[in-house]
């Protein structure tokens, strides 16, 4: 079953790729050549994840006595600036939620 539910001035969509289109408005048919917004934010977090898990394993390679410190450190720069701007790109969305929620209809 579809449904849309809010609660405690958060929301939760179950089923949204069935309720909505990909691309977040209803599915009329139409093409579907572009990756809708879902699929790019799901894109992104896996690459973030990815690199979350690369500096992990490089700073094991440290610890455990090998590896290349030099790497080990980018790999941990590079996780660290991706992590700050997904979490800057969801706090504007969360930001655009609640600005559409004050919205009057």
């Amino acid at each position: 079953m579809n449904k849309i539910s809010s609660f405690d001035g958060g929301f939760s969509i179950d089923n949204s790729a069935e309720l909505l289109g990909s691309r977040g408005v209803p599915d009329v048919g139409g093409k579907k050549d572009a990756p809708g917004f879902a699929e790019e934010m799901a894109k992104a977090v896996g690459t973030v994840d990815q690199m979350q898990v690369q500096s992990d394993q490089e700073a094991a390679k440290i610890a455990a006595g090998g590896g290349n410190l030099h790497e080990a450190a980018l790999a941990m720069e590079k996780a660290d600036v991706a992590m700050r701007v997904m979490v800057k790109v969801r706090n504007k969305v969360v930001d655009a939620y609640q600005e559409i929620m004050r919205m009057t209809v």
